[in-house]
């Protein structure tokens, strides 16, 4: 039987898909800064040679990357509420394994960042009489950014396509918009092929300053 095309039906619910959108970008950019803020932290904690310091930023980073997002979503989502006070909707657990999921990856590139450069860096601020937060903030960390760049920028490909994940726990991003537009006018050809072309949209900038950043650091 040949198909019947209705991009139509999806088109007359873009409501449902600009919401979607905007539920997708929020999940990101929010998953993103946590990422950021305490990979950095936990970076730190990884380079230490401090064992109290380095063996719990260890484990974490290695719990969190090596299981999968998707059942880090459920377990927050399912698991948590039971054995904590706390209730957690459906948001904060896509947050929650999101955000701690990339906090592990991003801990990865600043640990791997700030142990490309040379020790004598280090030296060299130590005898200028640098405390050793001066000498991240001032002497490596200016370095080891320009390393990191491309690492992080193909993080944020990866962390928009994750957010897609959440819609197993009905979390209304752009895969389940396109779920619930397909399930009621019966056309999951078209509403996929849909929210693929704005997934497209929306990651293929970045994709594209990665190649141009690693064309310029290679120059």
């Amino acid at each position: 039987m040949e198909h019947v095309w209705d991009f139509q039906t999806v088109f007359a619910s873009w409501s449902l898909l600009s919401q979607g959108l905007f539920n997708t970008l929020k999940l990101g950019l929010l998953t993103l800064i946590t990422g950021l803020f305490f990979g950095f932290f936990v970076g730190l904690g990884r380079y230490s040679r401090i064992s109290w310091v380095n063996f719990p930023a260890g484990v974490f980073v290695e719990v969190f990357r090596n299981t999968p997002a998707l059942v880090q979503i459920m377990w927050f989502y399912f698991a948590f509420p039971i054995i904590s006070p706390f209730d957690i909707d459906a948001f904060a657990a896509a947050a929650l394994g999101l955000g701690l999921n990339t906090t592990a990856f991003c801990a990865e590139i600043f640990r791997g960042g700030i142990q490309s450069i040379h020790r004598g860096q280090w030296e060299a601020g130590k005898a200028l009489g640098m405390t050793y937060r001066e000498q991240v903030l001032r002497i490596i960390l200016p370095q080891a950014v320009v390393r990191m760049i491309p690492a992080f920028m193909n993080r944020v490909v990866e962390l928009m396509k994750m957010t897609s994940l959440a819609s197993v726990i009905a979390f209304g991003e752009l895969m389940h918009q396109a779920k619930t537009i397909s399930t009621y006018h019966f056309n999951p050809i078209e509403s996929y092929t849909v929210v693929a072309l704005l997934f497209f949209l929306v990651i293929s900038p970045f994709a594209f300053l990665v190649y141009h950043l690693e064309n310029q650091f290679r120059r």
